[in-house]
């Protein structure tokens, strides 16, 4: 678990957190990471602490069972650059019976500073591309 302080008060505390350096070839020509390249990250982040629950992607892929994301709310706060050392913060929450949601938070080192916030909804999908919530994934949704 992780925690986020600002001015010494505790604001998030992350069940998951993950470091990343920024690759040169994921900026734009003005030197900043490209929008689209935060999107990979987010997705590194949420498959990494899946697989920490026993979520394997490439099993449920096997047995017919998509996790797909049906949303996603990206809020850019300040750009990351080459070089750069970061990290996210993840918390996940059941929103329905079918739809489940990460908070996903971006934060540079060494100073914390917030990068991007995020809000991902997502949803497991059968065989014939219909929200059903199986129970490798139920098992891992807070109630």
């Amino acid at each position: 678990m992780s925690l986020r302080f600002v001015d010494g008060e505790m604001l998030m505390v992350y069940k998951f957190k993950i470091d990343f350096q920024v690759r040169d070839y994921e900026c734009d020509m003005q030197g900043y990471v490209n929008n689209a390249v935060y999107q990979n990250y987010l997705e590194h982040a949420r498959h990494g602490y899946l697989k920490q629950l026993g979520i394997n992607f490439a099993e449920l892929a096997k047995q017919k069972v998509n996790l797909v994301v049906v949303r996603a709310e990206l809020d850019y706060k300040f750009p990351l650059q080459s070089n750069d050392n970061f990290w996210i913060g993840l918390n996940l929450e059941r929103v329905s019976k079918i739809r489940f949601k990460f908070l996903q938070d971006i934060y540079r080192y060494p100073d914390d500073k917030l990068v991007l916030e995020s809000i991902i909804i997502g949803t497991s999908l059968n065989e014939k591309g219909r929200p059903q919530l199986f129970k490798e994934v139920d098992r891992v949704l807070p109630d």
